[in-house]
């Protein structure tokens, strides 16, 4: 494996080759990642995640970047091992260690003041759920982990300057920019849902999210 790690910034990207039998792979951020995204580089194969907060037990779980699924629970991709302050560990499915095939993996640690890989349950309200990201947010990714049907909705700052933010893009989707009439503001230390749609707010749904700060490392200023 080839590791280019970050660990100041809780990133790095690994290319690897699969053996199809579980292993570790090192990811050299010195902490535990929170989120992972892995995609097979030789065939067109799905772009598989770990999300360390979607549920009780996120080694047993995967989602998948490119499709609108809900959370499966399957051992072939992490082998139900959690990601170690060292390494990660992949198990025989295709999407993450198939023989011979090479692979890159998107690995993140949790940075305080500068990244976040949470969730949240929705409340189907427009005063919507609050969610203390420590940091006033610059770029969420957004998906509806309970529920299948549902996006991964990105949002951000320089699309959007001002509250509401409404303009999101869809990570599984080939789609155009969408101006929504309500979604979420961006608050001093968080985000707040403004929208009723269940996708990112439906009542008792999980959401999982990755954002990153605008001002990292810094104390945020209200908006």
């Amino acid at each position: 494996a080839v590791v280019q790690a970050n660990p100041t910034a809780g990133f790095s990207i690994i290319t690897y080759t699969g053996t199809g039998d579980a292993g570790t792979i090192a990811h050299g951020l010195d902490t535990a990642p929170t989120m992972m995204i892995v995609k097979n580089r030789d065939v067109n194969d799905a772009w598989a995640v770990y999300h360390g907060r979607n549920t009780a037990a996120p080694a047993t779980d995967y989602l998948v970047l490119n499709t609108p699924a809900a959370t499966d629970d399957s051992a072939g991709y992490w082998a139900d091992a959690a990601p170690t302050s060292s390494v990660f560990t992949v198990h025989d499915d295709h999407s993450v260690n198939a023989d011979g095939e090479k692979y890159v993996a998107y690995v993140f640690a949790e940075i305080d003041g500068y990244s976040k890989f949470g969730v949240y349950t929705g409340n189907a309200s427009a005063n919507g759920t609050y969610v203390n990201l420590g940091f006033r947010p610059a770029f969420i990714m957004i998906k509806c982990s309970s529920n299948a049907s549902t996006s991964w909705f990105i949002i951000d700052n320089k699309r959007d300057t001002d509250n509401e933010v409404l303009n999101d893009l869809t990570a599984n989707t080939a789609n155009l920019e969408t101006a929504n009439s309500n979604f979420l503001d961006f608050l001093s230390n968080g985000f707040k849902l403004r929208t009723t749609g269940a996708a990112v707010n439906g009542d008792g749904r999980t959401m999982i999210y990755m954002a990153f700060a605008e001002a990292p490392f810094k104390y945020s200023n209200a908006r």
